[in-house]
């Protein structure tokens, strides 16, 4: 039953008496974060005779929508009016926080909570107001803000940054909750799907500043993820999931909004349409553990799709998985270097239990990846990421960087960024370590180390070492470097300095 029904007994004002905007007043700025301007602007007035009446504000929504966000604002405070907010689609109740919010969205897989998610239906929708005090003399104005398809809402769980400022922020891009195939041990210590908030609470205890829950298929983990963002708000949840095919795995990152992940080797749908949609989205696709065993033993984990896939459409590659198995998909990476794609090496626990000990393998932040990003929002961590601003570090550790530098005359180039040599032409290159003294500083070209640039030793806390290479030829080559403990294990890795790419 429609709300209206239920409050038939209840007075309401009419309708008419609002004054009602279909588009924003340029002179208004957003009520919130959203640089977005409104769709729609609703506004009205509420006088001392409405005091202990419902009242139901109309709109329309067009056909294809598929998120809803309200921004409501009303004066009055001062003389303690009091104005509570709800809304229903056309058919029933969607939810009511009274006066505790004045800013809600709502869509198909998430919303606020005291919000029910669910489709967008076109038609008339009406905004819900209560009125629990208004003073007889009073006078009170409200304004309702309406976005539909908010772009900042379907990309991220926060309207604003959790954190000002460019710096390499540390996180974990891969990872499993009860929502997929995430299990703990429970209360009685039997095995059972793993609550997501702990996901989250482990991620904060290790330093995280950033976590992306990838789980299968699925967007019911959104829901939950826009309800704890608030509280966590020094770890910036990333809409994420696990698109898990017959012939592969990859994450896509940024939206939260559905995409269908069933790819059919005959007459169906492939790799390059999934893609493209997810690039429409503002999203980005990194492939997941491509050398991982295949066939029964880890059905549909190796990356072998049957088909012709655009890895242009690809941002990055998982070098390194922290699973139950702990391997590194390099070599497949670096295949797609040498083909000319600039994909970014990225990491991933691939967690599957929130509450595993702070080791790998299947652990919350081993590898973690970081990134350097202008600021901790979802749109910066993922700028990053397409500008190769990623180091992997192995040990889990808050302390420890790598980043690259490389001069050639006048021209330089950052990790992530191209330099043009030509043949027989010098590059410098700089690399600054941060705790890694006692380590090992290796480089490699194209893949390989060379006896040209041999290892360097790191004695310093944070220390900046050089190398010099030549270029043979005028041809593509890559840049990167690894440091290693005294036993040969790795600990950090770079992404390259490109040369020579298009």
């Amino acid at each position: 039953m429609k709300l209206s029904a239920r409050l038939s007994s209840a007075r309401l004002l009419p309708i008419a008496l609002f004054a009602l905007s279909l588009a924003a007043s340029a002179q208004t700025p957003p009520a919130q974060n959203d640089p977005a301007p409104p769709d729609l602007v609703l506004s009205g007035k509420v006088t001392g005779t409405q005091n202990h009446t419902y009242i139901e504000v109309p709109f329309e929504v067009p056909a294809g929508i598929h998120r809803i966000s309200v921004d409501f604002s009303y004066t009055g405070h001062e003389a303690r009016t009091t104005l509570d907010l709800g809304i229903e689609d056309p058919y029933r109740f969607r939810g009511e926080s009274g006066g505790n919010k004045s800013h809600f969205t709502l869509s198909e897989t998430d919303a606020t909570p005291s919000y029910l998610p669910g489709p967008i239906l076109a038609g008339r929708w009406h905004l819900l107001l209560a009125v629990p005090n208004i003073r007889a003399a009073s006078v009170a104005t409200f304004r309702a803000e309406i976005r539909f398809n908010s772009h900042l809402e379907d990309s991220s769980f926060t309207l604003a940054p959790l954190e000002q400022g460019s710096r390499w922020y540390r996180g974990d891009l891969h990872m499993h909750t009860a929502h997929s195939d995430g299990s703990c041990a429970g209360q009685s210590g039997r095995r059972v799907p793993c609550p997501l908030f702990f996901t989250a609470q482990t991620a904060a205890s290790r330093g995280l500043d950033f976590i992306a829950i990838s789980d299968h298929n699925v967007e019911s983990q959104y829901n939950e993820m826009r309800e704890l963002q608030p509280w966590f708000d020094r770890l910036l949840f990333i809409p994420a999931r696990e698109m898990t095919t017959f012939w592969g795995h990859f994450n896509i990152y940024g939206t939260t909004q559905p995409i269908d992940y069933r790819v059919a080797a005959h007459n169906g749908r492939d790799y390059n349409a999934i893609l493209r949609e997810v690039a429409a989205k503002g999203a980005i696709a990194s492939i997941n553990h491509a050398e991982a065993p295949g066939g029964e033993v880890c059905m549909g984990c190796r990356w072998e799709p049957p088909m012709p896939v655009d890895m242009s459409l690809f941002t990055g590659v998982e070098v390194i998985n922290g699973g139950s198995m702990l391997f590194s998909s390099d070599a497949f990476w670096e295949q797609q270097l040498r083909d000319g794609h600039r994909l970014t090496a990225v990491g991933g626990s691939d967690s599957h239990n929130a509450l595993a000990p702070a080791q790998p393998p299947n652990s919350i932040g081993f590898p973690t990846t970081v990134v350097e990003a202008r600021e901790l929002s979802v749109a910066a961590i993922l700028d990053g990421i397409r500008h190769g601003r990623v180091f992997i570090d192995l040990t889990g550790s808050r302390d420890k960087r790598i980043d690259i530098d490389a001069e050639a005359g006048a021209a330089h180039a950052r990790m992530g960024e191209d330099l043009v040599l030509k043949n027989g032409e010098a590059v410098h290159l700089s690399v600054h370590v941060a705790a890694c003294a006692h380590d090992a500083l290796h480089l490699f070209v194209d893949g390989k180390e060379t006896a040209a640039l041999p290892a360097i030793s790191i004695d310093q806390p944070d220390q900046t070492l050089s190398a010099t290479w030549t270029a043979a030829g005028s041809g593509r080559h890559w840049i990167r470097a690894e440091v290693h403990d005294s036993s040969g294990r790795l600990l950090l890795f770079s992404n390259p300095v490109y040369i020579n790419f298009p």
